[in-house]
């Protein structure tokens, strides 16, 4: 079994490339990130908005990796911005990464006033789904 896009037919379709929902069969195992800054490992945030969620993103990678899951995996996305001008830039980091695939994962995104630190623009977080018995 597999998952399954939920994209009714009575409502509008999605804004963007995502699907309106995803079902889960039984048996899968979840993943989730915590909401993921635009921070490197050497302390270093990256200037443009591009660049930030794309780290942010990459973020998210590492961490599914522990888990034995990555990109293919994600079944939703959480994204945060902190302007609008931000979300054209956001959405070609979140559409390289997740490249092209069958079932597109469940999306939000939300403009925020800000993060915790001012240079930070967007935040990510991320759920994951894989057949149990896959995986670490």
């Amino acid at each position: 079994m597999a998952l399954t896009p939920l994209n009714p037919a009575t409502i509008a379709a999605p804004f963007g490339r995502y699907a309106h929902g995803i079902a889960v069969p039984a048996g899968w195992r979840i993943a989730m990130t915590s909401g993921q800054l635009p921070l490197a490992a050497d302390g270093s945030v990256p200037a443009d908005a591009r660049a930030q969620a794309a780290l942010c993103f990459e973020n998210c990678a590492a961490i599914l990796a522990e888990a034995g899951m990555g990109p293919d995996d994600v079944i939703r996305i959480a994204a945060y911005v902190t302007d609008r001008a931000h979300m054209p830039d956001y959405m070609a980091a979140r559409d390289a990464w997740l490249g092209p695939r069958d079932v597109l994962p469940a999306s939000t995104l939300l403009i925020v006033t800000g993060f915790t630190r001012p240079e930070f623009f967007v935040e990510v977080e991320v759920t994951a789904a894989r057949p149990d018995g896959t995986g670490p």
